[in-house]
């Protein structure tokens, strides 16, 4: 194999495999999604409430709430149901305080 190819060989090898590694790492360490009893619980976890999408908005003010966590599988188990209705405005976030 000539020197360029072994050079080049490498450096790609080095990219997949920091590549790889990075990509392995686990996100911060995130509460596994649950459903809470009410919002006092969630809040207690999530202080800023929880959003399907980072797009969401409060509906009652029409401004961006700060600080919700955005975690889809959180807010599915914590919204639709009736007795699991924690985002009584509908707006894409659960629970929230500004």
């Amino acid at each position: 194999m000539p020197a360029l190819h072994r050079t080049a060989a490498a450096v790609l090898g080095g990219v997949l495999l920091a590549t790889t590694a990075t990509a392995a790492l686990p996100a911060a360490a995130a509460p596994a999604a649950k459903a809470y009893a009410n919002c006092t619980a969630l809040n207690k976890v999530y202080p800023h409430g929880v959003a399907v999408s980072s797009k969401s908005k409060d509906k009652t003010t029409g401004k961006p709430v700060t600080g919700f966590t955005v975690s889809k599988a959180v807010y599915q188990l914590n919204d639709g149901a009736p007795d699991k209705d924690l985002d009584r405005d509908n707006d894409g976030i659960a629970c929230e305080k500004k």
